[in-house]
C-alpha cells in the first residue's frame, strides 16, 4: 500500500483523517496533487501491512484505490507520478521539449576567465554556467576549488550574462553559502551516497542535480534521489556521467542506457555528462549528440578558454569555438528527435 488515489472532490478533512491513520502507523504521507486526482505516498516500509489493514484504507471516505509500489524508491517511481517532472529555474523549465545545455569550466579558476567563458557558451546557445566552487579531487594535492570567492565569480557572472549558476555542494556546513549564490546545486559522483547531504538539500526546495557514483547501479541513482524527496525536495534532476568499468580507453564508460532506462522508471528529468562521461574532449560531441537522441533533457558540457593550461580536466573540455560548432550539429539531432535546443 504504497500510493493512496483519492477521489475528485474529496475534502480537506478526509485528507487529514487518512494521513493521521498513517502517521499512526509509523508511516510519512507525502500529498501529490495533480490537474486530476490528488495522491498520498506512503513513506516508509510497508512490505508488512497487512492486506486487511490495506482494505481498511480502502473503506475510508475520500479514497478512491490503492495502489502497491514494488519498486523502493517511491517518490521518485513513475507509478507515483506518471507525468514528467519539469523544474522551474528562473525563466527556463528543465524536463520540457527544449534540451538544455549547462556549460563552463570544471573549477572556478579566476573572474576575468570564468566571464570569458560564460560570455562564449552563451553566444553560442547554453542556458546555464556551470563552474566548481568546491572541488572533490582525488589528489589532497590538487586544486580544491577557491570556495565562497569562486561563488562570487560565479554571482557576478551571471549578473553580466544572464545565465543562471549550476555548482557543486560537497559539505553541509556550505550550504548557505552555496544557496545563496546557486540556481541548482549540484551533488557530485563522489557524494551520490552521502545521506547526511543529501537529506540536507532535501530540505531546500532549491533544486538539485544528481551525479550518477562512479560505480552506482540505476537503482542506487533512484534510491539516493528518494533520500532527497523524502524530505519535500521534488527539484531533483538525474545526471548520468558514466560509471567506472573494466575499459581504459575512456576515462569512465558513458552508460547511455540509463536514460532510456530512467525515463521508463521515474518521471524525473534526465541529463547527461558526456564531458566526464568520455574524459576526452574529442569525443564529447558524439556522445553529446547520442545522449539527446537518447532522450536526455539536457547536458552538462566543460568547456575553458585554454584547456592546456585549466586548472582540473582540461582534457576533456572543449574550446569556445568546437563548443559553438557542437550546439549546431546539437540542433540538428535535437530537432530530429522532436525537441529544440
Amino acid at each position: 500500500m504504497d500510493i493512496i488515489v483519492l477521489r475528485p472532490g474529496v475534502t480537506s478533512k478526509e485528507i487529514r483523517h487518512i494521513v493521521k491513520k498513517l502517521e499512526d502507523m509509523g508511516f510519512k504521507a507525502n500529498i501529490s496533487k495533480g490537474t486530476e486526482r490528488t495522491v498520498i505516498g506512503v513513506i516508509g516500509d510497508t512490505s508488512k501491512i497487512t492486506e486487511d489493514e490495506v482494505n481498511s484504507f480502502g473503506a475510508m471516505p475520500g479514497v478512491e484505490k490503492i495502489h502497491r509500489i514494488i519498486q523502493p524508491f517511491k517518490l521518485a517511481s513513475r507509478d507515483f507520478k506518471a507525468q514528467d517532472t519539469l523544474i522551474k529555474v528562473g525563466r527556463h523549465t528543465i524536463g520540457g521539449k527544449r534540451v538544455h545545455v549547462m556549460a563552463g569550466p570544471c573549477a572556478v579558476e579566476n573572474l576575468p576567465t570564468l566571464l570569458k567563458i560564460a560570455s562564449e557558451v552563451k553566444k553560442a546557445g547554453a542556458t546555464f554556467i556551470r563552474g566548481g566552487a568546491y572541488k572533490p579531487r582525488t589528489s589532497p594535492y590538487s586544486f580544491q576549488g577557491l570556495g565562497e570567492l569562486g561563488l562570487r565569480y560565479l554571482a557576478e557572472v551571471k549578473e553580466k550574462t544572464g545565465l543562471p549558476v549550476v555548482t557543486e555542494l560537497m559539505d553541509p556546513r556550505d550550504i548557505d553559502e552555496v544557496l545563496r549564490y546557486a540556481d541548482i546545486i549540484q551533488i557530485g559522483a563522489r557524494n551520490m551516497q552521502n545521506f547526511r547531504l543529501l537529506q540536507e538539500v532535501g530540505s531546500y526546495d532549491k533544486p538539485v542535480l544528481l551525479k550518477r557514483g562512479l560505480s552506482a547501479t540505476i537503482k542506487e541513482l533512484l534510491m539516493a534521489a528518494e533520500y532527497i524527496m523524502s524530505r519535500g525536495n521534488h527539484n531533483v534532476i538525474l545526471c548520468e556521467r558514466g560509471i567506472r568499468t573494466f575499459e581504459t580507453a575512456t576515462r569512465n564508460t558513458l552508460d547511455l542506457n540509463a536514460v532510456p532506462v530512467l525515463k521508463k522508471l521515474s518521471h524525473l528529468p534526465v541529463i547527461v555528462d558526456p564531458s566526464h562521461g568520455a574524459g576526452k574532449w574529442d569525443l564529447v560531441a558524439p556522445m553529446a549528440k547520442a545522449a539527446i537522441a537518447a532522450g536526455a533533457d539536457g547536458l552538462l558540457i566543460e568547456v575553458h578558454i585554454k584547456p592546456e593550461e585549466a586548472l582540473s580536466d582540461g582534457e576533456q573540455s572543449l574550446k569556445p569555438d568546437n563548443f559553438t560548432v557542437l550546439m549546431k550539429e546539437l540542433r540538428a539531432v535535437a530537432r530530429a528527435v522532436g525537441r529544440t535546443i
